[in-house]
């Protein structure tokens, strides 16, 4: 998932989704007496309407966006309202522009909305200066809760929880890999390649003008028509290969810098050296977050991995025109490992009424109120029932904008839930956009073979330690 306006445009867009559907008659979400769109569950009901006739609490939820985006958030919001007379919901929408600096102005004013929107990297900032409630509480009772990955967590509370899920998956074009008559890459976890295996399928699949491939006496690296795999090198994505090579990015406690180990730069020397050394990758300088379209949809590379989104916001449109794609587990160094995250929506401390803030979160996060974008495969749900249940899965995986079931269960729904889904790092530590910011500037150089990653990350180290205590 992009950070920063993409939950933003997540959120919004289901609401006006949402308040679309609602008005017709085909039972997706909106509808008037469960506000689902999908077949509901108990546990997925708006709250009890108590016969209470006590004057409701009003709840204020911020959010970034236009007035008309607020409008929208309004109507949905307005659903939960009239399913209940115990708490009111109004919405305040603030431009994204200026979204942060106004919650700065009203917490500094102890005026800050009961609970709304925050970047996933501002997130553990906010809590350490003591302004998020503890959420732990906020799925006592239900029959599921969020899945552990998806819980931002300060001094071992649960602070936020994840809006939706997304994790990093391989993707691959099924026709490069029939006409090389190479097997495709494992969906089952238990199956996944090792680097190296990886690589050497990489190198099956890439061809030069000639049709040669790497390795292979007469190979010209300059005229490549077909690269046989890309890896996304966005920092926060980057993490992934040092976590898998025995190393990170910061201590598991998030209080320390690691990426300064042997291990860590071992392994993005290893991505760096997918296009230097071993021929197989297309130069990319990890600026910009368009991986799938520029290597998968472009036709240009045979298997690029990135994010789950990627299904819903340009995969199913390739897939129409015509793109037989399948997706994967990732390769792994020494340690089976997969990113994940999701941004975020927090009760802030200063609320008077954080029980009230957390019933209206609950429900406004629920699988069914967003099934727009979780249907398409813009977003995956985030309680554990949705992965657990095969009735559920099902639901939820068993339309034409996915690869097979099978496929599919295997390789996200089941990868998801695993012991090799990880956290991203802004769930436990701080600074992270100063951090990520600073390293892409570091590494720049080494993706273009100008310099190696040991001498770019060592002759930088202190600059990156400050960028993480915030003292860039």
């Amino acid at each position: 998932m992009k950070t920063g306006r993409k939950l933003g445009i997540g959120l919004v867009s289901a609401a006006f989704i949402m308040s679309v559907v609602g008005c017709g008659n085909n039972g997706n979400n909106g509808n008037k007496e469960t506000n689902t769109a999908s077949p509901g569950t108990e546990a997925t009901k708006t709250p009890a309407t108590s016969s209470s006739k006590t004057e409701k609490v009003k709840i204020i939820y911020s959010m970034w966006g236009s007035a008309e985006e607020g409008s929208t958030t309004q109507a949905v919001a307005d659903k939960f309202n009239a399913s209940q007379d115990r708490i009111q919901v109004e919405v305040q929408a603030i431009p994204w522009e200026s979204y942060m600096t106004k919650l700065n102005t009203l917490a500094t004013a102890d005026q800050l909305p009961d609970t709304g929107m925050l970047k996933e990297d501002g997130v553990i900032q906010w809590s350490s200066q003591g302004m998020l409630n503890d959420v732990s509480s906020m799925y006592e009772g239900s029959d599921s809760k969020p899945l552990d990955s998806l819980a931002y967590k300060y001094q071992g509370k649960t602070v936020a929880y994840a809006a939706a899920n997304e994790i990093l998956l391989l993707y691959y074009n099924k026709d490069m890999f029939d006409k090389a008559n190479v097997p495709y890459p494992p969906s089952a976890l238990d199956k996944a390649w090792t680097w190296d295996e990886f690589v050497e399928t990489a190198k099956k699949l890439t061809n030069d003008k000639k049709g040669r491939h790497p390795g292979e006496e007469g190979f010209d690296s300059q005229s490549i028509v077909q690269y046989g795999a890309s890896v996304e090198n966005l920092p926060w994505q980057l993490e992934t290969w040092a976590i898998s090579n025995g190393g990170g990015f910061y201590s598991n406690d998030g209080t320390e810098v690691r990426v300064g180990e042997d291990a860590s730069i071992e392994a993005i020397q290893k991505v760096a050296d997918l296009y230097l050394k071993d021929h197989v990758a297309p130069l990319s300088v990890g600026q910009t977050d368009d991986g799938i379209q520029r290597t998968i949809i472009a036709g240009t590379v045979a298997m690029a991995t990135n994010g789950a989104w990627n299904v819903g916001t340009s995969l199913n449109t390739a897939k129409e025109a015509g793109l037989n794609y399948g997706v994967a587990v990732l390769p792994y160094m020494k340690d089976k490992v997969t990113l994940n995250t999701g941004g975020a929506n927090v009760v802030f401390s200063q609320s008077k009424h954080p029980d009230e803030a957390m019933e209206w979160l609950k429900w406004y996060n629920s699988e069914e109120n967003n099934w727009a974008l979780i249907s398409s495969g813009i977003w995956m749900p985030t309680l554990e029932k949705w992965y657990k249940d095969e009735a559920l899965t099902r639901k939820w995986v068993e339309n034409p904008n996915f690869p097979s079931y099978d496929e599919y269960k295997s390789a996200v729904v089941d990868y998801a839930q695993s012991s090799a889904a990880r956290p991203a790092s802004w769930f436990y530590t701080n600074n992270t956009t100063d951090f990520n910011t600073l390293l892409g500037s570091v590494l720049g150089d080494v993706w273009t073979g100008k310099t190696t990653a040991k001498d770019a990350i060592t002759k930088n180290l202190d600059a990156l330690k400050a960028a993480h205590k915030g003292n860039q």
